[in-house]
């Protein structure tokens, strides 16, 4: 599958550039296709063939930040989602691959007409570490991040699901909306909460256009999205290190046998995840990993649900058993649902590994299409 030469034609190294629109004709945009490949990677990470950053094997990755002031006039400092990062994974079974996604962000880029982050994907030989594949990478992130939640509710979600609300409107709840019509083509309604008028505006157009068959229906106030909704996918953008600001729903508002999935700061009541929700993680270790290098108060800041029932568990209010992992309902290690009226909090906490995934397959695609384009590293290197 690996554009580098066969082992008795090295050194030569050549990897495969794909460019945003190369991208989407290798079928980045397939909601099915990135659902199926997310499954299997969960199933991968159960048996541990995989390895992503840090010596437990499960960081999200490593993270530049910057100061609020500098006496360096041209270092950036700090403003509002600016950062790099770099996300390493090694990825087995039918992927096998490793890579890395990098990305640069900053809230002010829409000023410029650009996204928030922009965003890379490196794919390499797992044995020589030389590159095959370096693509674009914004929406193939994006799908990865929609088909995660998808996962979920494919197993979680009412089988007969109607209404799903929608808090926070904005890319990542146009991929996880498509991942939740594709899983449960009964859905007839979605209710939109948004901050702005324009933000809320823009989506709810693009639901009309794209899912036509949807009644959509902005709302208020997160009550108002929440109460009688099937499934609730949170993805908003709220300042972190403050939990009383982070958005919050009110355990009467949820709907028995309702699934709320968050990719994004959200609260609830303690008394109400201590005793009576149903906690679930994309990938526990990544919470283990998250609460190690981020204790004590690691909610305050990794805003996500599951990062707070771990805060509790190191408080010694609530136990590990408590929390469950969504790979081990995959393999049927644990039921689906333990009771009908059960509430399920997912937390999708994003992962390098689902990077790799996606982009394997997308590659993978493309070298069948001969899309892209193959570009020399070097033909001998000169420092061999």
């Amino acid at each position: 599958m690996s554009t580098i030469k066969m082992e008795e034609d090295y050194p030569e190294v050549d990897f495969l550039y794909l460019s945003e629109q190369d991208m989407i004709r290798a079928g980045v945009e397939d909601m099915e296709g990135c659902i199926n490949a997310m499954e299997e990677m969960f199933k991968l990470l159960k048996v541990g063939d995989y390895r992503m950053g840090g010596a437990n094997g499960n960081s999200h990755g490593c993270m530049v930040m910057f100061p609020e002031s500098s006496p360096f006039p041209e270092m950036p400092v700090d403003g509002p989602d600016r950062r790099f990062m770099a996300m390493p994974a090694y990825l087995g079974g039918e992927f096998d691959m490793a890579g890395c996604k990098w990305y640069g962000s900053n809230a002010a880029n829409r000023k410029k007409g650009l996204p928030r982050s922009v965003l890379m994907l490196t794919l390499n030989d797992k044995d020589t570490g030389a590159p095959v594949a370096y693509m674009s990478a914004n929406i193939l992130s994006a799908y990865r991040t929609g088909a995660v939640p998808g996962v979920g509710f494919k197993y979680f979600a009412p089988e007969d699901a109607k209404t799903i609300a929608i808090v926070g409107p904005g890319v990542m709840s146009r991929t996880a909306l498509h991942a939740a019509v594709t899983v449960r083509p009964s859905l007839t309604t979605v209710k939109v909460k948004g901050r702005g008028k324009a933000s809320m505006g823009k989506y709810c157009s693009w639901v009309k256009e794209t899912f036509p068959q949807l009644t959509v229906i902005p709302v208020e106030t997160i009550e108002e999205a929440v109460k009688d909704a099937d499934i609730v996918s949170v993805s908003t953008s709220s300042p972190t290190g403050d939990p009383s600001l982070y958005p919050f729903i009110e355990e009467d508002w949820i709907k028995p046998g309702a699934v709320i999935e968050s990719t994004s700061a959200l609260a609830f009541d303690d008394d109400f995840l201590i005793h009576r929700a149903r906690t679930v993680t994309d990938n526990i270790g990544l919470y283990e990993a998250w609460e190690e290098e981020m204790h004590p108060n690691a909610y305050n800041t990794i805003p996500i649900p599951a990062v707070r029932v771990e805060d509790l568990i190191a408080e010694g209010k609530m136990t590990r058993d408590q929390i469950d992992d969504l790979a081990d309902v995959i393999m049927g290690k644990i039921p689906v649902h333990r009771d009908p009226k059960e509430i399920t909090i997912y937390s999708v906490g994003g992962m390098p590994v689902e990077d790799v995934a996606w982009g394997t397959m997308v590659y993978r695609n493309a070298l069948k299409k001969g899309i892209g384009v193959k570009l020399n590293v070097w033909e001998k290197p000169e420092l061999a």
